[in-house]
């Protein structure tokens, strides 16, 4: 739409060649590279075979899959597997292939699931199971929505389909892992486990999202946590305690150069200089070497979110809203859910933290929304 208030920055439609990627860098350093499932950074020309990986299934400029969870998949980047074949499954598939296949050679397998995205598409053999543990619940006394600003967010998690593919995805995951005990590859192969985004709980107006982040606050395309904060387990043999945990914040960006040290590599500094290395927090360490991690997102996106950004510094986070100018603080401490908003009790808090975030967004060149001349 033309009448939106501001105009954000335009969008370019795929990443650019010029730019070093992770499988490039393991490539260069004799790795075999694979990837399998959402790429969503370009059409022909800017795939993931442009991109450093040597085999690419499923990948390509869509960011769901094309003909759902089922083959046929409609997929140019993919072959169709028997009728019926689950997307999921045919993933885990292929990459399992691959690590059996160079087993005797350092690689890197970039499974990038669709799961979960939409179209929610049950996984069939697991719908039963969640159907009937919905039916156990006793009676819902509401709808489980509640307002986000003009749109609604789904707080209660109760779609059997939905969590029929969470339950696919988790059972391949296991699968994937279970290949590498198997094929011996346990204890000298790193797995990183993350996600983009949180569930895409929040639409505008009365539309209801298919899953919930309570009792984070919002979801996917918002800059509170339920859009930001997702999960990562990381399994770094001989680094990493099992089973231990660390809750100092991290970020994606923090992939590449931690991926370099754990595999030996040289740091490129210039080529990942928004992200620090998690190697001493996996060996048991309790701070990184920086004051705050920053989200900057001045686009608007179909779940209602408007221009905005973030900033977390330890326990203390800012939020902007630029059609508004407006700054909402919150302490994540005693405030997961972001629900008191402090500016008006800590102003010199907020101001602080609106000051740490313009100096990052200068000191990046960010790009910023500005007005538009044509709104209504």
């Amino acid at each position: 739409p033309k009448n939106r208030p501001l105009l954000g920055p335009r969008d370019d439609h795929e990443l650019a060649l010029g730019e070093v990627t992770i499988a490039e860098a393991l490539k260069a350093a004799g790795y075999k590279t694979f990837f399998a499932g959402k790429w969503h950074l370009g059409s022909e020309g800017y795939l993931p075979e442009e991109q450093g990986f040597d085999v690419n299934k499923g990948g390509h400029h869509k960011g769901s899959p094309p003909g759902g969870y089922y083959s046929p998949y409609k997929n140019p980047k993919l072959e169709d597997g028997p009728e019926g074949e689950y997307l999921t499954d045919r993933l885990a598939n292929e990459s399992i292939q691959f690590i059996e296949a160079h087993r005797d050679h350092p690689f890197l397998v970039y499974l990038s699931f669709y799961t979960v995205h939409t179209p929610i598409q049950a996984c069939k053999r697991h719908l039963g199971k969640f159907e009937a543990k919905l039916a156990g619940l006793a009676p819902f006394a509401d709808a489980g929505v509640i307002a986000e600003r003009s749109g609604s967010t789904k707080v209660r998690q109760d779609r059997p389909d939905y969590a029929s593919m969470v339950h696919a995805m988790d059972e391949n995951v296991g699968r994937v892992l279970d290949a590498l005990e198997r094929l011996g590859l346990t204890e000298n192969t790193v797995v990183i486990f993350t996600s983009d985004n949180g569930g895409l709980s929040t639409r505008p107006g009365n539309r209801v999202g298919p899953t919930s982040n309570f009792p984070l606050r919002a979801g996917k395309g918002w800059c509170y946590e339920g859009g930001i904060r997702v999960p990562v387990i990381i399994r770094a043999p001989g680094v990493a305690k099992p089973g231990s945990r660390c809750s100092v914040p991290v970020t994606s960006m923090d992939f590449y150069p931690t991926m370099l040290e754990l595999a030996g590599l040289p740091p490129m500094p210039k080529q990942h200089r928004d992200g620090v290395s998690l190697t001493p927090l996996l060996e048991g360490g309790s701070a990184l070497p920086r004051e705050a991690v920053f989200w900057h997102y001045p686009h608007y996106h179909g779940s209602d979110w408007r221009p905005g950004a973030a900033v977390r510094a330890g326990d203390w986070k800012l939020v902007a809203f630029y059609e508004e100018d407006a700054y909402e603080l919150y302490n994540l401490k005693d405030d997961l859910g972001e629900r008191n908003e402090l500016s008006g009790r800590y102003p010199e808090k907020a101001a602080a933290l609106r000051a740490m975030l313009a100096d990052w967004q200068r000191g990046i060149g960010a790009q910023m929304a500005v007005p538009n001349p044509n709104a209504g």
